[in-house]
């Protein structure tokens, strides 16, 4: 331990879970009146665990806690790049140019993403109390592979050139073969759901010969693995007109035929209350809207949201089609999800039966002290009439 480092005590029962691995100490677990600039290195003591944490001045999340065993450096920081780097070698290897390099928490460096587009890595941090870290990573990811350049992007400022140099405008990558267009500069996240790879594959392997209704669509992701899989049709929704344009443009990447796809400009809740009096219905529904609460106290609220737009997307589903839904609420546990989906169902006079349940994709690890990492929620069911 490093003596001159600052000292914080914490209630014994955290031990255990500090213990586990999970890194963060939440404001009214330290002590009151404590201060401190955000990004000090701290010592936390919980019973007998002992630690090494960055103190945020601001945050609810007061401390994230980084070593049990010694206060991190760049040497430090470098292992754990090169060590995230190793995980998705199965995903570098294959035909997918796009993907998570740290996941944060995950990975052992809370409150840093980095998420990796052909050559350029883009760098996200979620609290000030991280930014000691940054140089450290910067200089790890190039250590680690050749890049052609590291940006930084945050919520409200420009794109930030960290190392080499920046990436075009658009800038085409692969994902399970399939090219998409990413704009770095003001995609959402940093250009892609990076965390949905996986179930937009598996939403492919069931759209053949299917007419597809895709909500919340943004750049169309569900939907080109849709069309190029040989659905009927495609229905892509999205409130944000360049969401739609975005999506025709990702079809026209991939040699995909116009005509089968349908943008339409529209929230979705209005959409699918147009589709239920129209009688409109669809062999395949994907219902991936964005998250309905970012603090705990907004749960019941997120709970009502998803009951209602699943109960909706479940009334235009043909009996027996199939039906996929999302969460990316970290506040909702997959087992609250499954709950609003049956209530969804009963609500729409359907028998949800669920045959696939999945997460995030591989390289959006999660630690098994940490499961409020595991946000992500994706099942796949057959709508049936009621028996």
């Amino acid at each position: 331990m490093d003596p001159e480092l600052p000292t914080i005590q914490l209630p014994g029962f955290l031990k255990r879970a500090l213990a586990a691995g999970h890194p963060w100490v939440y404001r009214d677990h330290v002590p009151r009146g404590l201060s401190l600039p955000s990004g000090s290195w701290v010592r936390v003591r919980a019973g007998n665990f002992s630690g090494y944490a960055l103190w945020d001045e601001r945050s609810p999340i007061a401390l994230r806690v980084l070593s049990a065993e010694r206060l991190p450096d760049a040497l430090w920081t470098l292992e754990r790049v090169r060590r995230a780097w190793e995980l998705r070698e199965l995903v570098r290897s294959g035909d997918t140019t796009a993907l998570r390099w740290l996941n944060g928490e995950g990975d052992g460096l809370p409150g840093v993403t980095v998420d990796l587009y052909g050559g350029f890595a883009v760098v996200v941090s979620y609290a000030d109390a991280v930014e000691p870290l940054l140089p450290w990573v910067v200089d790890a990811l190039g250590q680690t592979t050749k890049l052609a350049g590291i940006v930084r992007r945050r919520k409200g400022e420009k794109l930030e050139l960290l190392s080499g140099r920046k990436p075009p405008r658009e800038l085409i990558v692969s994902e399970h073969g399939l090219r998409f267009a990413v704009d770095l500069y003001a995609g959402q996240k940093t250009g892609l759901f990076l965390d949905h790879r996986d179930n937009r594959r598996t939403v492919g392997q069931i759209s053949a010969g299917r007419r597809v209704l895709n909500l919340f669509s943004y750049s169309g992701g569900f939907s080109v693995h849709a069309a190029a899989a040989g659905a009927a049709a495609v229905t892509s929704v999205d409130s944000a007109p360049a969401a739609m344009a975005d999506a025709t443009r990702n079809l026209e990447l991939n040699g995909l035929d116009p005509d089968s796809h349908e943008p339409v400009v529209s929230d979705a809740f209005e959409f699918l209350e147009r589709s239920v009096s129209q009688a409109r219905r669809f062999d395949l529904v994907v219902c991936d809207p964005p998250s309905f609460a970012r603090e705990r106290s907004q749960l019941d609220a997120a709970l009502k949201a998803y009951t209602r737009v699943n109960m909706l997307g479940l009334r235009v589903t043909e009996p027996g089609g199939l039906y996929a839904a999302a969460s990316c609420t970290a506040q909702v546990s997959p087992q609250a999800f499954r709950e609003a989906l049956a209530e969804s169902a009963r609500r729409a006079k359907r028998r949800l039966q669920i045959i696939h349940e999945a997460g995030q994709a591989s390289d959006h690890p999660v630690m098994a002290g940490h499961l409020e990492g595991r946000y992500l929620k994706f099942i796949v069911g057959r709508a049936l009439s009621i028996a």
